[in-house]
């Protein structure tokens, strides 16, 4: 049963009777806060928000098809309205996984963990969910997943499930307010969720992704359908024409400061951010679905309706795009150049423009076994046709049993967490044998294994001219306390080889200022020693407040400052910060584990941060470098401890 051709009474439409005027381009600007977001993150933080535009189109749009198929029939099939939107929607996304999932096995390993759970999740459309469950982070670029973006187009199925047996009975009352208001509400306790889950302390994973707590732009965009469709249209005049381009001027306006000024996660965002956003779009859609609006017309320009018509093609492909031609730079050392991203972005406009005319559009016209007996009916074929077919078939015999290959070959753990474990695994241990086998301290001040204690929390007197005339003096292990984070921890069995009796605190996720923290702790108990190592510069940007902070926590003692490695936008200015503070500050040097590492990807994993046991051994390295640059004669006049 297709939909019946009759516009709704009143319903926003063009002239034409057929499309909503001015969607399209909508749908282009969307899809490229989404794209500029993934691509080039720093130009547009709040990019993110393209996804809630989306779902305020949606929701009015499949809403006023529901409304559509009520007035030109008397009823709702459900089962059709159901069959129309997994043949709208399936295709596509089978050809990406498939297509996807073969490129990554090709590119790299890491990328293919878990990803038996994320084609079931997509094909089933419960992403997710299932990226809850497993504590996934959409706002996370270590080791993302492959098909993390599916997430949002589960939450719009789920909400296609649920919407039609609503409308069942929401439909039955007779005025459009008493319609709209059940829906209405639904929206606004979806916004409230939201903020109350992010209020309570709730993972942003699950306030992100949840079905619960982000379909408001689903249910307030179907509730202006309902209130929108029993009114009469007429073309707009002048006054309303100022109307709508007002209205949409200002959603804009919002919009553009959101993607600009809102941050990923925060708890702005959560709070009234994604809520502002979604009554912007709602306020955009209404003035541009407008009969007659002249900026649904501007907005239908042919390069932005292009764009638009192809829109959920573009979305599907970009993001495993991304992650794989990501993981080819960094594999290559291209990792800190944009090339990972203009290719994904072109690769991803020629692939979703030959998805929609050879898959989408023949499956949307004729139905999927329609277009089957399309694809592999030669008999019927011009030229043109049967090499589509033929490349058709191509792609689906290599990238089937490549798939097959991928899920059953895929890792429980990517190599950087297999690095990551390595260290903790050894660190827990070597404090299990610690714990047992006691902690007193003898007479002459080491303890039972012959490990110098602790010292107090001003470093004791150490001989200046033995420390500048004697360079054969090293630090030891003993003598050290180092607070990292997991490029740290990957680095431990090394650490401890080079400087046996080393206190190292490390963690994944680890920023500065918590550094900060544990350091002001361990002096508090009189436990920091002589000398202070530090490597908290990979998770996120350090300013100049908290480098100050840090000094003040560990006072005279000499510091090392390990510099960062790895592709992200901040740590170019962490390192000159670092670097910056040094020179400014004697006593303090940096640790060149950047410079150290480059040009050797292969003592790396694959995320290109994380070292193995070749790139533990340059990270122990630069570190002891960095430790006898304290004992020249330059940097020791700012301190002086003793050895005990």
């Amino acid at each position: 049963m297709s939909v019946s051709p009759l516009r709704p009474t009143g319903a926003p439409a063009t002239a034409r009777g057929r499309r909503f005027g001015g969607l399209d381009g909508l749908r282009a600007i969307a899809v490229g806060m989404v794209l500029v977001y993934h691509l080039f993150p720093t130009a547009l933080p709040g990019g993110f928000l393209g996804v809630d535009v989306f779902f305020v189109m949606s929701g009015f749009l499949i809403t006023s098809l529901l409304l559509r198929e009520l007035q030109g029939t008397g009823r709702i099939d459900l089962l059709a309205f159901w069959r129309r939107r997994a043949r709208r929607l399936l295709p596509a996304v089978a050809l990406v996984v498939l297509v996807s999932t073969s490129l990554a096995l090709a590119a790299s390993r890491d990328l293919l963990v878990g990803v038996a759970q994320q084609i079931a999740g997509a094909l089933l459309f419960v992403s997710n969910w299932v990226f809850i469950a497993n504590g996934s982070d959409y706002f996370a670029r270590d080791a993302p997943e492959l098909f993390r973006n599916f997430w949002s187009l589960a939450l719009e199925e789920q909400f296609y499930i649920v919407l039609p047996l609503i409308a069942v009975l929401v439909f039955k009352l007779r005025s459009r307010l008493t319609r709209a208001i059940p829906l209405a509400l639904l929206g606004v306790g979806s916004a409230f969720l939201m903020a109350a889950l992010a209020n309570g302390g709730a993972e942003p994973t699950r306030v992100y992704f949840g079905s619960d707590s982000h379909s408001f732009g689903l249910f307030l965009g179907a509730a202006m359908a309902v209130v929108l469709s029993s009114r009469e249209q007429q073309r707009i005049g002048r006054a309303g024409q100022i109307a709508s381009v007002s209205v949409a001027a200002a959603g804009f306006a919002v919009l553009g400061y959101l993607a600009v000024a809102l941050q990923e996660a925060s708890p702005e965002s959560f709070a009234w951010g994604f809520q502002a956003a979604t009554f912007a779009a709602l306020g955009i859609v209404w003035a541009v679905t407008r009969e007659g609006a002249l900026i649904g017309r501007l907005l239908d320009v042919a390069p932005l309706r292009w764009v638009g018509e192809r829109s959920y093609g573009i979305y599907l492909w970009h993001w495993p795009l991304l992650v794989i031609a990501t993981s080819v730079a960094t594999a290559a050392g291209l990792g800190t150049t944009p090339v990972a991203q203009f290719v994904s972005l072109a690769l991803t406009l020629v692939l979703a423009a030959l998805s929609y005319r050879f898959v989408e559009q023949p499956v949307r016209r004729v139905g999927l076994r329609g277009a089957l007996l399309r694809w592999f009916s030669p008999r019927r074929y011009t030229t043109r046709q049967r090499r589509v077919s033929i490349a058709l078939a191509s792609v689906l015999a290599v990238t089937f049993p490549l798939t097959g290959v991928a899920v059953a070959i895929a890792p429980e753990r990517t190599s950087s967490a297999d690095s990551i474990l390595r260290g903790q695994e050894q660190l827990e241990a070597d404090k299990g044998a610690a714990d047992g086998q006691g902690t007193g301290v003898e007479q002459d001040g080491t303890d039972e294994q012959g490990v110098a204690s602790p010292p107090s929390d001003e470093p004791a007197i150490r001989d200046q001219d033995q420390a500048q005339a004697s360079p054969a003096i090293q630090f030891t292990g003993p003598e050290i306390t180092a607070i990292g984070d997991s490029v740290m921890l990957a680095s431990y069995p090394e650490l401890t080889e080079a400087f046996p009796g080393i206190e190292v605190d490390a963690a994944v996720s680890r920023g500065l200022w918590a550094g900060v923290d544990i350091l002001g702790e361990i002096a508090a108990r009189g436990e920091l020693r002589d000398v202070v190592v530090v490597g908290l510069g990979t998770n996120g940007p350090v300013e100049p407040e908290s480098l100050t902070a840090l000094k003040d926590v560990i006072g005279a003692r000499p510091l090392v400052l390990v510099d960062a490695h790895a592709d992200r936008d901040w740590i170019p200015e962490v390192n000159e910060n670092l670097n910056s503070f040094a020179a400014a500050h004697r006593g303090v040097v940096v640790a060149k584990w950047d410079t150290g590492v480059a040009g050797t990807p292969e003592f790396l994993a694959e995320d290109g941060i994380h070292p193995g046991p070749e790139g533990g051994e340059i990270y122990a390295a630069q570190i002891r470098q960095a430790l006898d640059e304290l004992l020249s004669p330059a940097e020791a006049r700012g301190w002086s401890v003793a050895r005990r």
